[in-house]
């Protein structure tokens, strides 16, 4: 099986991918959760289905902005700007009047300084993660092409999800936030694992056929490893396809970010990192 022969194709859909995010996030940026903006989040019961106007007129008479609202009822999400102590209480005592069974599920704030702080931590992660594998792999396979061709992937994943999830913020409200971040390492990490799987049946065929050139021993590795591969990745993509489709709304755009990055990540590490690496040694050439 020639599949590198795709290669000018599979670098056609990356940038395509790749611009196509780039302008999303200039373009829309992304619709943060308070783990990352800060502010109040507060899921409550209110057993009468108010709808939202409703709600939202309690807090304009309390002069709060509020910032969305996502009613499953008779269970509502409410996110709002930090308020003190008083205000929560008189805002109970609103709702009580509005449903007299109100109860309160779950509230917690968080301050922007932790906001900004945990985003800070992100970005170290994704750095450390980037060179602790680019030293790694180029060590483990004594060539740094692989590393540096792995860690380019991974980065095309990182655009590419991130970018997704700027346009999924813009049209359907997803946010950025603590599971989201969770998510995009996962899948960095599975997305690294599939490479590493073909950069080592590429290196065992190096050693027992040395006459080969790259391109025929990345075709003669990727045909043995591309059905478990993707067997692998499906049996994954189904999972979460029915967390995303019959999930509850607090984990659904978790498995959606996870869903993209699988996707994503198989994608790469035969469309990305062997052709990188491939001109790589081309260039050596």
């Amino acid at each position: 099986m020639n599949i590198m022969k795709f290669r000018p194709l599979f670098a056609f859909i990356s940038l395509s991918l790749i611009i196509a995010s780039i302008v999303s996030i200039s373009l829309w940026r992304f619709k943060y959760s308070i783990d990352f903006s800060g502010g109040s989040s507060w899921q409550i019961s209110l057993p009468s289905n108010p709808s939202d106007s409703q709600i939202e007129k309690i807090f304009d008479d309390h002069n709060l902005s509020l910032t969305s609202i996502i009613s499953t009822p008779p269970k509502y999400h409410l996110k709002f700007e930090n308020i003190t102590t008083e205000q929560k209480a008189e805002l109970t005592q609103s709702f009580k009047q509005l449903d007299p069974d109100f109860s309160e599920l779950q509230f917690e704030t968080l301050g922007p300084l932790l906001g900004r702080e945990l985003l800070k931590k992100t970005l170290y992660a994704l750095i450390l993660s980037a060179a602790a594998l680019l030293i790694f792999i180029g060590t483990r396979f004594k060539d740094m092409s692989f590393g540096l061709s792995a860690v380019l992937a991974m980065l095309h994943d990182t655009i590419i999800l991130v970018g997704s999830f700027s346009l999924l913020g813009h049209f359907f409200g997803a946010e950025i936030d603590a599971l989201f971040v969770t998510a995009l390492l996962t899948t960095l990490s599975s997305s690294t694992h599939d490479t590493v799987v073909t950069f080592d049946r590429i290196r065992e065929l190096k050693l027992h056929q040395q006459r080969l050139d790259w391109v025929e021993l990345a075709n003669r590795a990727v045909s043995e490893v591309l059905v478990r591969s993707i067997n692998n990745s499906m049996t994954i993509i189904f999972m979460l396809c029915a967390l995303v489709v019959l999930g509850a709304s607090s984990t659904r755009w978790f498995a959606t970010a996870l869903l993209i990055g699988v996707i994503s990540g198989t994608y790469s590490s035969v469309g990305v990192a062997i052709p990188l690496m491939l001109l790589s040694k081309k260039k050596k050439s």
